[in-house]
């Protein structure tokens, strides 16, 4: 009976975690600004007890929202590598001066509060070694990256200097129910996904770059594994399934599409083959993925088939 906050949890990732906690009995509240450009849909929340609280983390007083917390679980982000090409201050304001906020409301609010927070192999850009682990090199490709890394390391900070238990867990690509479908602004998965349901045939720039891909529910596992005392102060990877191609994927929705080039902007910033290893969390928490990929493809497909009217 903790009570725990999601930031961004009206969002895919935030609101799987959000299922999560309050069906095992957690008090859950649900931050989040609900911004159009971002993946937040209340639809995501259907039947999930929560308290739900309207609030920008950039703007808005945070006090009530954190007060007397046990648990953040920090998953608000702008997450779109070109969105952050385009406006890399407001791709700032969201990950790293949000973050700052977050921070100083806590130490206020809830001083011995546990946080998690959702962090992303993007950081590594392109891989000098296979698969990636955590001692890699960062080398972010884009300003998200740049942005997602100074939250990451005042997140880290936080522990170091005040004694906070914080985990960051860095994730690579994320499927599952909840995504955002209606374009690619999440995740390129997120339009492969509403092109099947229509039946019209998708791209796929390159097709060879290989990657792994985690289940939200996968994930939500991970962020609750994560407050083991042994994480405290640590950065981990969080992986997938064992790797594929995106030829492959694509081949996987049974979904009709067409490979193409690169788009010259796109390019400049894409990491080519990427997949993680996740030993080291696995060792610390016991952790390990249990939905296999083409069953959560499925299972995926079967949901927008469904939902896909609440999502465009």
């Amino acid at each position: 009976m903790q009570t725990v906050l999601v930031t961004g949890g009206a969002g895919f990732l935030g609101a799987t975690l959000a299922a999560r906690l309050a069906a095992e009995g957690a008090r859950v509240r649900v931050l989040d600004a609900m911004l159009p450009e971002t993946g937040a849909n209340r639809f995501n929340l259907e039947g999930v007890v929560h308290e739900f609280i309207p609030l920008d983390l950039r703007t808005d007083d945070l006090g009530p929202a954190v007060a007397g917390v046990d648990v953040v679980f920090d998953c608000a982000a702008q997450t779109s590598h070109m969105g952050s090409q385009a406006d890399p201050q407001g791709d700032l304001a969201h990950n790293a001066d949000a973050r700052l906020r977050l921070i100083l409301a806590l130490r206020a609010g809830a001083p011995s509060a546990k946080v998690v927070y959702a962090s992303t192999r993007q950081l590594y850009g392109r891989a000098q070694y296979q698969p990636v682990d955590e001692a890699h090199p960062v080398q972010p490709p884009d300003a998200n990256a740049v942005s997602k890394w100074a939250a990451e390391q005042y997140w880290l900070l936080e522990h170091k200097v005040h004694g906070r238990h914080v985990t960051a867990l860095r994730l690579t690509n994320c499927y599952g129910p909840r995504l955002r479908v209606k374009d690619a602004r999440q995740t390129f998965l997120g339009i492969w996904i509403r092109r099947v349901i229509e039946r019209e045939p998708f791209e796929v720039w390159g097709g060879e770059q290989r990657r792994d891909l985690a289940h939200a529910d996968d994930v939500a596992e991970a962020f609750v594994r994560a407050l083991d005392p042994a994480c405290a102060g640590h950065v981990f990877n969080v992986g997938g399934s064992p790797p594929v191609s995106l030829r492959q994927l694509a081949e996987m929705t049974g979904g009709d599409f067409v490979q193409r080039s690169f788009p010259p902007d796109r390019a400049k910033i894409d990491i080519g083959d990427l997949t993680l290893s996740d030993a080291a969390f696995r060792a610390a928490t016991g952790w390990a993925p249990r939905v296999a990929l083409q069953d959560g493809l499925d299972a995926t497909l079967a949901y927008y088939r469904r939902n896909l009217a609440h999502y465009l």
